[in-house]
This record gives structure tokens, sequence and C-alpha cells, in this order.
């Protein structure tokens, strides 16, 4: 019960959640079955591997790679207006509008002709994953539209969900090459983060990098939580590990005490262990991202994450063995305990005043 038969029938996604009211029927939908289920099997796939782990690289995973790299160029192609707003830079409309006006182009030659009738539903996805032309904000709910393509590559058969490889490449080549790719646009064109100063996310923008990035570093004797708030090792870290990688953005991007401007990943970092916070951050992500209605509000559904409620007797979802929905009564809470500030910490992580600021605080 894998991927779809060639008989299916794919359909342009479209928004089913318009009130608050129905969140529920999102946590308990065939969707959300899938959706988290996935996360969890790719958080699995990657326990304890860095991105430089040895893998046999797809064809599959090169294609997709060169649409991520074609979309790339364009943002080189489409240069940031002269505007006297500091952020949101109109300039970001016009490269998204290319890239919708190109997608189906470079989808196309990523799928074989046998699954072009996928091509009707799987690049919106893409499209949704780089942030709203109109606020030019991006957020987790961005974020989470990626991960939907990334699932609607396996659940298709352009990815082998059976193969070990492909899964892992799933997060340390095509996830991490979309990092990049979203952290160029926020930087290129100012973008906002999304909601309330990025209060659906944990570095304003991203949250899923954190999840996968720290079960990279499960088991890891090198690196303990202490370590990203050592600047030189996270620095040493972030080409191998998507979590370390994330914390190099926020230095980068962000001024002052890292207790400050960071102050939930600053309390993640006095947990004891990576299995500890990875758990916790998924938890986290179900109460604070999946069941918050101002995200689940523009997630687009269709034949691949249906709204259907999902059928207990049926099994297992379908690409993975995650624990589901399980019938929520209301939705779940996650988070973790705040730190205490010690003398030592009040100077952990400060970045010089001259660099350049690209958020709001």
């Amino acid at each position: 019960m894998g991927t779809v038969g060639p008989d299916h029938i794919f359909v342009r996604p479209q928004r089913e959640v318009l009130k608050i009211g129905e969140v529920l029927k999102w946590m308990k939908s065939d969707a959300y079955n899938e959706y988290l289920s996935f996360l969890e099997t790719i958080n699995d796939a990657v326990k304890g591997k860095p991105m430089s782990h040895p893998i046999t690289v797809s064809p599959a995973v090169t294609k997709i790679l060169n649409v991520l790299d074609a979309l790339d160029r364009l943002i080189d192609e489409t240069p940031a207006l002269d505007q006297p707003q500091r952020f949101g830079n109109r300039a970001f409309a016009d490269w998204l509008g290319k890239v919708t006006c190109n997608i189906d182009d470079l989808m196309s030659e990523a799928l074989p002709e046998n699954l072009h009738g996928a091509l009707v539903e799987i690049p919106v996805y893409l499209i949704e994953s780089f942030g709203n032309s109109t606020r030019i904000d991006y957020g987790s709910g961005h974020e989470m539209s990626f991960v939907m393509f990334l699932y609607c590559l396996f659940r298709i058969g352009l990815l082998d969900h059976k193969s070990d490889d492909d899964r892992i490449a799933a997060v340390t080549k095509i996830f991490n090459r979309y990092m990049l790719l979203v952290r160029k646009l926020q930087q290129t064109y100012r973008m906002e983060p999304a909601g309330s100063h990025g209060v659906y996310s944990l570095d304003d923008y991203q949250f899923v990098p954190f999840i996968w990035g720290s079960s990279q570093l499960i088991g890891n004797s090198k690196y303990d939580p202490q370590s990203f708030t050592e600047e030189n090792t996270v620095n040493r870290a972030a080409e191998d590990y998507l979590y370390m990688a994330c914390i190099q953005y926020i230095l980068k991007v962000k001024t002052g005490p890292f207790y400050e401007h960071s102050n939930q990943l600053w309390n993640i970092s006095g947990l004891p262990g990576w299995q500890k916070i990875n758990q916790g951050l998924i938890k986290m992500y179900k109460g604070e991202v999946l069941a918050k209605f101002p995200v689940i509000q523009h997630t687009l559904f269709g034949s691949l994450f249906s709204i259907a409620p999902f059928d207990t007797s049926k099994g297992k979802p379908r690409l993975g063995y995650g624990e589901g929905a399980c019938e929520p009564s209301r939705p779940p809470t996650g988070g973790f305990r705040s730190r205490t500030l010690s003398t030592e910490d009040s100077t952990t992580l400060q970045k010089p005043t001259e660099q350049p600021k690209t958020d709001q605080n």
C-alpha cells in the first residue's frame, strides 16, 4: 500500500480548513496521518547520520536537485528592487511568478512520462513552499508544503520509499538544498517571518530542520546539546548537521545575546541529550504548528493528501509507521522548560553589532 497505481486520478490541491473549528477535522484526516508518519519515518532514517553519510544518489534525486538549482538561478536573474521599505522586497513576487511559469516544464524534465499526470498536483506544493507573494513572508506553513512535496515524490514512486538511500537523501540532499534556497530568498528579498514574528517557528522561519537535524545528532559523542552555544563548534559542524547549520544562520542574521533573540533554542540547549530534544521537538511541532489554525488554514489538500477521515481499518499510513492522528479529542501541546541564566550564558553566542540584521525581533 505504498505508491499510487497507474490509474490514480490526480487533482489540483485546494484549501479545506477554512474555520478554526475545522482544525480537528484535519487532525483526524488521512492527510494528517500521512504527513506525521512521513515526518517521523524520515526522522528515523537520518538518525545518527551526518550530511556526509555515504549513500548512492539516485537519478531521481539528482533531477529534483536540478529543479531547485534552476529556481536558485532565477533569483540571480531577479534582483531585489530599490524601494523605501526595509522588509518585503516586491521583486519576490516577480521571482515567484517566474517559478509558477516555469515549474511545469522543470518538473516535466524531472518526472518520467508515465508520471506526468501528477503535474496537476505536485508542483503546487513546491510553489507554495517558498513564501507568500502578497505578504512577502515565509514560515513553517511554507516549510510544511515542501515536506508535503517530498512526500508526494515518494508516493508517486519517483523516490523509492523502500530505499534507505532515497530516504536519507530526502534530508541530506534535497531538503538541505531547499534550505539553502529559502535562506537565499529570505536574505535577497528581506522576507518577513510569517505569523507574529515567527511565532510558529523556532528561528523565525523554520522548524522541521531542527527536528531532522537533532535526529542526525542522536548518539553523537562529539557534539552534545551544549555544543551549539559555542560559535566555533557551530561553524565546524554546520556543513554536516542541519541543526548546526540553522544555528549558524541565526548567528549570521541576528545580533545580541543568543538567550534573548532565540530563547526557546537556548532553553533546548540545557537538555541532557539529542534523543530527548528530538522527541520534544516532534511533540512541540504537533502542538505548535500542526494544531494551529493560522498555519493549517493555508494547507492544501488533493488526492495524495486527503482531508477525508483516516480509515484505521486499513492499518498503518502508506509511507511509514508514525503514530498518526489517534483520534485526538484536543490539539496536543508541547514545549521546553526555561533554563536558568548564568553569568557564563550571558556572554554566549553574541555577535558583533556590525553584523547586518535581516529580520524583525
